[in-house]
């Protein structure tokens, strides 16, 4: 039945980017690089919206090695504990083989704030502030992350079969008209979470309530994925879990209320003028 309804094709993109020699270099990987090398630029031109404050942009020049191992570290250690640890539990060397796939955004996150709160904390840096800017700067990894997934055809959405823009990806087994799930994420988590953002932090009344830009995209975050995992199908080897919600569901849902929190304490503790 699903076979028969007319379908977007499939974009024909090869998940390998380029190759130099025995050297595979694939869109996922430069994806990354792309996510930080702009939000490290990024960061340093918010930096100087207030010259007089730290942290300066120097400090984001030396940040940028502590936000790449975070990243990639927390990544992993997220996915394998979110997402796959019977199977880690049983085959524990897997754990080491990040080039075989596996990351979360949750773990990734929680790598990256314990990396800024020991960074901050050697720097004698504001947490908050420092983390607002970084903040700022995630949505545009984000989106290159989810064009990758979609490159890949992996973390599809869920069948589709009466709707309109519906694909068949390539990876999935059963071979039907799915969601184009990457896609909603590139959207919410990637390009309107920037926006927002960008205009939160130019804003000095924001902009000087430490804590608010980064409450700010932990409620965006979270409240898009929440929605977007509603088209998104579910970790085979999760499926639904409480209440028929999924992992990135649940996982969101505290983001959203530690957001809530940054908020209202940005309220109370604004910088002296």
């Amino acid at each position: 039945m699903f076979a028969a309804l007319p379908v977007v094709a499939f974009p024909t993109i090869d998940p390998v980017a380029f190759a130099v020699g025995p050297v595979v270099i694939r869109w996922y990987a430069l994806a990354y690089l792309a996510g930080f090398v702009l939000g490290w630029r990024y960061c340093l031109g918010l930096a100087r919206l207030d010259p007089d404050r730290r942290p300066k942009p120097e400090d984001f020049d030396d940040f940028l090695t502590w936000a790449v191992i975070g990243t990639i570290l927390g990544g992993r250690l997220g996915y394998v504990l979110f997402y796959n640890l019977p199977y880690y539990l049983e085959h524990p060397l897997d754990a080491l083989q990040v080039w075989h796939g596996g990351m979360s955004f949750h773990g990734g996150m929680i790598g990256v704030l314990t990396a800024i709160g020991l960074f901050c904390w050697r720097r004698g840096i504001s947490p908050f502030v420092f983390g607002d800017i970084i903040a700022a700067c995630t949505p545009i990894g984000l989106f290159f992350g989810r064009i990758a997934n979609f490159i890949n055809g992996e973390l599809y959405g869920r069948a589709a079969p009466d709707f309109a823009y519906a694909m068949v990806f390539p990876r999935d087994p059963l071979q039907v008209p799915r969601h184009p799930s990457q896609l909603y994420e590139a959207v919410l988590e990637g390009l309107v979470l920037f926006v927002l953002l960008a205009i939160a932090i130019r804003n000095p009344k924001l902009r000087h309530r430490p804590g608010t830009v980064g409450g700010l995209f932990l409620i965006g975050y979270g409240l898009s994925r929440i929605i977007v995992e509603f088209f998104r199908e579910p970790d085979p080897q999760l499926g639904f879990l409480f209440v028929g919600a999924t992992m990135g569901q649940l996982l969101s849902l505290p983001m959203v209320a530690v957001g809530l929190w940054l908020v209202l304490r940005g309220r109370r503790h604004p910088l002296p003028a």
